[in-house]
């Protein structure tokens, strides 16, 4: 029976991981490195060696309420993209709410763990860490949730780059930015278009004097905003939206996508448009892009070649001079130094996981990897259905298939993957939201019923259907069950709009009548029209028209001239009027 189970890191998922440990009657027990919890939501002045590191204005890419835990929204004032001290501050209300730092050792850094002898049989682990004094300390535990998240080892490509070892300018990855202050006045190229590099190059291009963003493939731009100046992934990410899709011909929904990015600004013309179509890959999502590109503070360039001294070199053969700065947003590589060498594979030593999670050459199924995944949706609630799948399979509660099936699946999903990454490392790594989201909680039992639902409550139905796949969702039936989870669907977009509510605005005096919608209006208006035309009685009221629209104050004569074309319309005309 497993009954300790070690959680490294107190992040989003390892919180999370110690919530879900405790209610399936486990006993947790969770290493943090650090003196607190939120992981890479922890904001620091100066960024660590090992640790995941963010910039000072960093805000989340997903709306409160699709990136919420499942049972336990976020409070109604947070603004619906939050800054990262707001985000640490909601777990920190979940971790109280729950009670979750008694379960925390802070300042303790695991350094090894190990299958045990027995492992075979007892699927036991042999964990070494090291506390806040440097002391070692040795524990056995029936189970691993490797909570540490893979961006704490960033990938600085510089040797693919000659000429970089006389380069006079400074050379970074975005895990040292924190703000923009060091390149006040400078010249800087940015080197990567995902959502970090777009950050970063939008905020240096405000005080830099020149900045200049290097990519190699180009990307979609998406803002946080949607029809209304609502959440964008509310409004996208929605189950009729995913079989929508699934069910139309890609060439189709990526023309039809195409027709709706390119009228906000033609991503052609903004040197942004891609190879690749709105479906194969990740959007980059940010609000600012294109304003800073009209505006001439930032510059698109094609991917870099290499250094030349004091300057840098495009693909294109252009060369910019008296570079100051390059920051490179190249991602990280997922390196976990304290698992089993055995784990990895490759020239890589890449992890190899079903279904994201599992390695499947274990012989017990004790020890899952979480977050090591990518997803055009919000991570957590992933994370946070990883966890509850992982404890169900630790406890015995669900059973992974046989190795070989594993390793069938996983080869099956990194092919359909490389259609659009080519990259085998990035392949493995992708996943389908809704449907990954759906198959985990099918394995623990809480995917919705929605033929159920439909018959037993319609209003629900319709909410979890047509409207944003929020977590909630899985909280409705089966184990973990939450009772506030109906409420929380039904009352989501109030929670959307609460933060808005900070000025009340004016109500007309008088709301205008039924009789004067547009669509009677302009009824009306054709009837009046037709009456006059049947009767030859238009053009006496055209004239005294005209005479009034000709100037906005009308003369003495002018107002003459407007009686006698008054007196000369029909008597029920001059009663209207």
């Amino acid at each position: 029976m497993v009954r300790r189970v070690a959680v490294v890191g107190a992040g989003s998922s390892g919180l999370a991981g110690i919530k879900i440990c405790v209610d399936e009657g486990l006993e947790p027990v969770c290493f943090e490195s650090s003196d607190d919890i939120g992981g890479l939501w922890k904001f620091k002045e100066s960024p660590e060696p090992g640790r995941s590191s963010i910039y000072r204005s960093l805000v989340v890419n997903t709306s409160k309420e699709m990136m919420c835990f499942s049972d336990f929204p976020m409070p109604a004032h947070y603004p619906n993209y939050m800054h990262n001290s707001l985000l640490l501050q909601y777990f920190r209300l979940y971790a109280d709410h729950f009670d979750l730092l008694q379960y925390i050792h802070f300042q303790t850094t695991v350094r090894s763990v190990a299958q045990r002898p027995d492992f075979s049989r007892s699927g036991q682990w042999d964990i070494v860490t090291i506390n806040g004094d440097g002391e070692e300390e040795r524990h056995v535990f029936d189970a691993v949730l490797v909570c540490s998240g893979h961006y704490t080892h960033p990938a600085l490509p510089l040797s693919d780059f000659p000429g970089n070892e006389t380069f006079s300018g400074r050379c970074f990855h975005s895990w040292e930015y924190k703000n923009a202050d060091a390149c006040r006045g400078k010249r800087v190229v940015v080197v990567g278009i995902g959502n970090s590099g777009g950050d970063i190059a939008v905020e240096i291009s405000r005080s830099a004097k020149m900045t200049f963003l290097s990519t190699r493939q180009g990307a979609w731009v998406m803002g946080r905003m949607s029809t209304n100046g609502l959440p964008m992934d509310m409004t996208a990410i929605t189950r009729f939206n995913n079989i929508l899709t699934r069910l139309l011909p890609n060439t189709l929904v990526n023309w039809a996508l195409e027709r709706a990015l390119n009228p906000q600004f033609d991503h052609k013309l903004y040197g942004l448009k891609p190879r690749h179509r709105p479906l194969d890959k990740k959007p980059l999502i940010n609000d600012d892009l294109s304003s800073r590109i009209l505006q001439g503070a930032l510059i698109m360039k094609p991917n870099l070649k290499g250094f030349k001294d004091s300057g840098v070199e495009f693909e294109d053969g252009t060369v910019e001079e008296n570079i100051d700065s390059v920051v490179f947003c190249t991602g990280y590589n997922g390196n976990f130094p304290f698992l089993p060498p055995a784990l990895s594979e490759g020239p890589h030593r890449d992890l190899t996981l079903y279904k994201t999670l599992f390695p499947p050459c274990l012989s017990q199924p004790t020890l899952a990897i979480m977050g090591l995944f990518q997803t055009k949706g919000p991570i957590m609630p992933i994370v946070e259905m990883q966890a509850r799948w992982a404890v169900k399979v630790f406890a015995g509660l669900s059973r992974l298939p046989c190795k070989e099936k594993m390793l069938e699946v996983i080869e099956s999903e990194r092919k359909r993957n490389m259609k659009s990454y080519d990259c085998p490392r990035k392949a493995a790594l992708q996943v389908d939201f809704i449907p990954y989201l759906d198959f985990m909680a099918e394995q623990v039992g809480v995917r919705p019923n929605f033929l159920r639902l439909l018959l037993r409550d319609p209003v629900l139905w319709v909410r979890v259907f047509f409207g944003p796949c929020t977590p909630y969702q899985y909280r409705l039936s089966g184990p973990g069950q939450w009772a506030g989870a109906r409420q929380a669907i039904l009352t989501q977009w109030e929670r959307v709009v609460q933060p808005f509510r900070t000025r009340v605005v004016p109500e007309p005096e008088s709301r205008p009548s039924v009789l004067f919608s547009p669509w009677l209006l302009t009824f009306g208006a054709a009837v009046t029209i037709a009456v006059l035309l049947s009767k030859n009685e238009i053009i006496p009221m055209l004239q005294g028209a005209a005479h009034i629209l000709d100037s906005p104050c009308p003369t003495s004569d002018q107002s003459k001239s407007i009686a006698v074309s008054r007196s000369s319309s029909p008597a029920w005309f001059r009663r209207w009027q």
